[in-house]
């Protein structure tokens, strides 16, 4: 045990000897990486994934060419750029079990871009021939998707915006066509394009928004990037949640000033298509799992752990409690979960090698219910406009298509409108918690007298609104909210036979 009265040691290269014995570091010489992936949103999850399976091969001596360059697009991202240089661009990583916390520091990110107007040091970077991969994670809702149509919307500003002026370019997809347009011009092979986003297809829905900009740009260069620029599917799966307070707190009581640790749960799974058009690193000698079968885990994730998470987040908000973990705790939202999981979305999921999907429900009931893992309501229902659509509505959908039950799945909806109108059981208010959270509360608001107008978001949700057996079970779970609160609606929808 750590003598509490000594003072944490700050993160640096200088300090690695410092740290306390029990807590794993870098093996390996950092002076000596290069780098070969440009990462783009350099968030807490991206620290506690892909970059830990490139930390993981350097501790066995291999990816030593493979070092992360950190960049971002946004300019709030500056100060936590200036907090991860005043380390060296380490990263504490403290895994949250039941049975104890554990620590390690990640070295396999090396520099961390200038962000600028125009983006000159990130395409500058990714047109060297150095770098292999450029990968993201911007989010679900960050792909300019058209959220009728759920395909690349040429029309967003940002995209006219880059289509018109490559070389000042206002998003990351813009700075990649850049990029890719130098390397072309050169005469230097492509990088790999790699989505590391919780979204179905996410290879194919980053090829659809790469291509369909350079198509507005450059008709040409548009033909080349189809041709020979490579978009590998695939499925991340980490639970991360947001540092705070108690997370800067925790690894300091490990004896470690980190400006920005990173806690996780003691899960990850990695699944990925082998498509790389510059080489890759060897990630399944540490544990990914390369797979032609990418759709069916990335399905089973989706729906049962993206889709779960709204399900419990959304009545845990009306009731003010903080956590997941304490979600899971509430009988009538773990049974919700529970039963909605297994009788109405476990028919939709594939079995895929090694789990079915009533197992995947069980690991992930397990997961959630973690008490040492600090997962905010707040942070799962953020973007629920993005998150509902991508994982919820296409279990709905094939609910309608199959002629399957699909009760508990118009209660998730009912309940995510009701935390829409933004105010909990207990009078306070829920803040604005998504990025169209406008539209949805005046939406909500006016569901309170005609609860069909909710599923009459025609961008939301299309043709659902049209079955007349959903949207009787959607007015119903509604009015019950409404008329008994949720405690009252989960005990019905439980006790429902």
């Amino acid at each position: 045990m750590r003598d509490q009265d000594l003072a944490p040691i700050p993160l640096s290269d200088a300090t690695l000897s410092e740290i306390p014995n029990d807590i794993e570091r870098p093996t390996y010489d950092r002076s000596a990486l290069s780098p070969g992936i440009v990462h783009i949103g350099l968030g807490n999850f991206h620290r506690a994934h892909q970059a830990w399976y490139v930390h993981r091969l350097m501790q066995k001596g291999q990816a030593l060419d493979w070092a992360i360059i950190g960049a971002s697009v946004r300019a709030e991202d500056t100060p936590q750029k200036q907090r991860l240089a005043q380390q060296d661009f380490l990263t504490t990583l403290i895994e949250l079990d039941p049975s104890g916390t554990s620590a390690e520091i990640i070295g396999s990110m090396i520099d961390y871009l200038p962000i600028e107007e125009g983006h000159a040091p990130l395409i500058a970077c990714m047109s060297d021939p150095k770098i292999r991969i450029v990968s993201l994670t911007v989010t679900e809702g960050g792909y300019f998707l058209d959220p009728a149509t759920k395909t690349f919307d040429p029309a967003a500003p940002d995209i006219v915006h880059d289509a018109g002026s490559l070389i000042t370019p206002r998003t990351a997809f813009g700075a990649m066509v850049a990029a890719l347009k130098a390397r072309r011009a050169n005469g230097t092979s492509p990088f790999t394009c790699q989505s590391c986003d919780n979204l179905p297809g996410n290879g194919d829905i980053l090829r659809s928004v790469v291509v369909g900009l350079a198509e507005l740009a450059d008709p040409d260069l548009a033909w080349w990037i189809t041709e020979h620029v490579s978009f590998p599917n695939s499925m991340v799966d980490c639970i991360v949640p947001t540092t705070g307070h108690d997370e800067l707190a925790l690894s300091e009581e490990l004896g470690i000033a980190d400006r920005a640790p990173v806690t996780h749960e003691n899960f990850r799974q990695w699944v990925i298509e082998d498509n790389f058009c510059a080489g890759r690193p060897p990630w399944e000698s540490v544990g990914a799992i390369f797979s032609d079968r990418v759709h069916d885990f990335e399905a089973m994730k989706l729906r049962i752990l993206n889709g779960g998470h709204q399900m419990v987040a959304n009545p845990a908000e009306i009731l003010g409690l903080s956590t997941i973990a304490e979600s899971m705790a509430h009988p009538l939202i773990e049974g919700m979960f529970r039963k909605v999981c297994l009788e109405e979305v476990v028919p939709h999921v594939r079995d895929v090698p090694g789990m079915t999907p009533a197992d995947y429900v069980s690991l992930i009931s397990k997961r959630f219910a973690n008490p040492a893992i600090r997962d905010t309501v707040r942070r799962v229902a953020f973007d629920g406009s993005s998150r509902h659509t991508g994982a919820v509505l296409p279990i709905i959908r094939d609910a309608i298509f199959g002629d399957t039950p699909l009760s508990g799945l118009a209660l998730s909806q009912a309940l995510w409108a009701w935390m829409c109108i933004g105010v909990r059981e207990d009078q306070s208010v829920i803040e604005a918690n998504d990025p169209i959270w406008d539209e949805l509360n005046a939406c909500a608001t006016t569901a309170k007298d005609r609860p069909i107008s909710w599923l009459e978001q025609q961008q939301i949700y299309g043709e659902i609104s049209e079955d007349a057996a959903f949207c009787s079970r959607f007015e119903h779970w509604f009015n019950s909210l409404k008329n008994h609160g949720v405690d009252h609606t989960l005990r019905a929808y439980l006790n429902d036979a």
